[in-house]
């Protein structure tokens, strides 16, 4: 896992396309229990080289009803973007993740987590990576029917303060995947 995670850090494939330059973030082990596969890290996690380590996190924890030291225990939780760089400011937002990533790491990633009890996929980029003509239509009716991809996936929009708006529009999320989310994150970290 050490020289994968080095080759990760050490990545420039699409350098020539990152506003910032190369920096790859990201955290695992062999013994991480959750995957937690995100979007790319944005402005903020590219400086700091902590993933989540925004109000996007924040917003992730208090989800999964985690504290920090648990979530950044790679023995724990293992955090692994769908780009590892942050891919640069768009009109509306950050850019898309760099599509090279994916391909080319998390394969390799993958042979060596060996504990997974629970992997969450965060937003539309790693729901339509991983399920692979599964989604729904849109984002929220694949997240509300995210008990169609249990055990294997579990599915959740992107916890930016800027999904406040869809959370207060879609109720249930609160009401009913929340207290589920929670619910697998204990059994997974063996506390349920």
């Amino acid at each position: 896992m050490d020289q994968i995670l080095n080759e990760i850090k050490g990545c420039s494939v699409c350098a020539a396309h990152l506003e910032l330059g190369p920096n790859p973030v990201l955290a695992a082990a062999p013994q991480s229990k959750i995957v937690i596969i995100g979007q790319a890290p944005g402005r903020v996690v590219h400086q700091s080289g902590i993933p989540w380590d925004d109000k996007s996190g924040d917003n992730l924890r208090r989800w999964l009803g985690m504290d920090k030291s648990t979530f950044y225990d790679p023995k724990q939780v293992a955090l692994i973007p769908m780009g590892f760089c942050f891919p640069g400011k768009g009109k509306s937002g950050d850019l898309p993740p760099r599509t090279e990533c994916a391909p080319l790491w998390h394969a390799r990633l993958w042979s060596h987590l060996q504990e997974v009890k629970l992997t969450l996929l965060i937003g539309q980029y790693a729901q339509e990576y991983y399920l692979k003509g599964r989604t729904q239509p849109t984002l929220t009716e694949t997240v509300e029917r995210f008990e169609n991809f249990l055990p294997e996936f579990f599915t959740l929009p992107h916890p930016s303060p800027r999904n406040n708006i869809w959370m207060k529009k879609n109720p249930w999320f609160g009401e009913k995947v929340l207290p589920e989310l929670k619910k697998r994150v204990e059994v997974a970290l063996g506390n349920g």
